[in-house]
């Protein structure tokens, strides 16, 4: 719970991912067998199994060469570890800044808030303001707050007061920490998908704690999912790993709330286990054998529908470098994109042991091609 609450009080925005992976390093050094990073700030620990191949080269059939003995084909956990946060675009004369978002926000979610901006000599703690209610006509009263509406106050008295403390292009997050709620239930911003970057991280531990795989299996705290329009961390990583599989863990919506529309949306609910995605961007072999591992874990899951994408890195992974067989896990999290994200802990543990079940089954014979 300590390394937890660390994690996810640490700012780190898409692009900006820097501390909570230095965090997440530390930590896989104390029992990983390798720990690296790379130039797009991916951070890597890898679990070495007796039938593993050798660090950053693929596994199985479609890589080995002739004569050498068979190798288990490789596993690759993906979660992302960075947040949502905003951007400093313009500072005016009075010292106010002008910022924009990183990543999908609801512009309302940002009024009234308190941020903690990435300043060149530390976190620069500042407020969203707004124009006060008494001073809106009524109009204006009933519109939706846009971004363009909204200013960030450092409490600087000019230009020249605030370049001493932020540039443009620093980035930040609304200031909020962790609390425990009733029920192993935590809330906190940053649980998209910090809470998926700590499962695959709890995910290796198990395998190194209590029994090992029988292949090679890499951990990788992912960056840039939040505008990964291009691929971000996901693609670059997978392609550095030649991983034969990759499971991926983010977040997806509970749907246990008032007015919830669980006929378009699906029923999952906080405590019902992790969401196992099916269609798209999802291996079929890799789906079955994590439903088989579930059951034989008594592990209780769900399933979410994807017919054309999941809006996670899976989308980026299942098509890097000569194709990876890909499954997608899935925390319950309600509040979703908002400072207050709200899991339940015992789900975060059943997705992090059926990770360490999946990787248990996978042998030499391990076959991903759909038949």
């Amino acid at each position: 719970m300590s390394f937890l609450k660390t994690l996810l009080n640490a700012p780190g925005p898409s692009g900006f991912e820097t501390t909570p992976a230095r965090l997440w390093r530390e930590e896989a050094a104390t029992f990983a067998d390798e720990v690296t990073g790379d130039v797009h700030g991916n951070s890597y620990a890898t679990i070495l199994g007796p039938g593993a191949s050798g660090p950053g080269k693929g596994s199985g059939p479609s890589t080995a060469s002739p004569g050498p003995k068979p190798q288990a084909p490789s596993v690759m956990f993906a979660g992302h570890i960075d947040e949502i946060g905003l951007m400093v675009v313009h500072i005016d004369d009075d010292g106010f800044l002008t910022f924009d978002g990183i990543g999908g926000w609801d512009s309302q979610v940002f009024v009234g808030q308190r941020v903690s901006i990435l300043g060149r000599q530390g976190p620069v703690p500042g407020v969203i303001g707004k124009k006060a209610i008494h001073l809106m006509e009524q109009a204006d009263r009933d519109k939706v707050s846009k971004i363009s509406d909204l200013w960030i106050d450092i409490g600087a008295k000019n230009r020249a007061e605030a370049e001493k403390m932020v540039r443009v292009g620093d980035a930040g997050v609304l200031k909020s920490e962790v609390l425990e709620l009733p029920n192993g239930r935590l809330v906190s911003r940053s649980m998209d998908n910090r809470i998926g970057a700590f499962v695959v991280l709890e995910a290796l531990r198990l395998l190194a704690r209590d029994a090992r795989p029988a292949t090679r299996v890499t951990a990788v705290a992912t960056t840039q999912e939040e505008i990964g329009y291009s691929g971000g961390g996901a693609r670059t990583s997978a392609t550095t790993l030649q991983a034969d599989c990759a499971l991926v863990v983010d977040v997806t919506h509970a749907t246990d709330f008032p007015t919830s529309d669980k006929r378009k949306k699906g029923d999952f609910k906080l405590g019902g286990g992790p969401v196992l995605s099916r269609g798209s961007a999802v291996n079929p072999v890799v789906f079955e054998m994590l439903v088989a591992a579930a059951e034989e874990e008594k592990i209780p899951y769900a399933v979410e529908a994807a017919p054309r994408f999941t809006s996670t890195d899976a989308d980026q992974i299942f098509t890097a470098h000569r194709g990876v067989a890909t499954g997608l896990v899935s925390v319950p999290l309600r509040y979703m994109h908002s400072p207050n994200e709200l899991v339940e802990l015992e789900d975060v543990h059943r997705a992090a042991r059926l990770l360490a079940a999946f990787a248990r089954k996978v042998g030499v014979g391990t076959s991903f091609i759909p038949k």
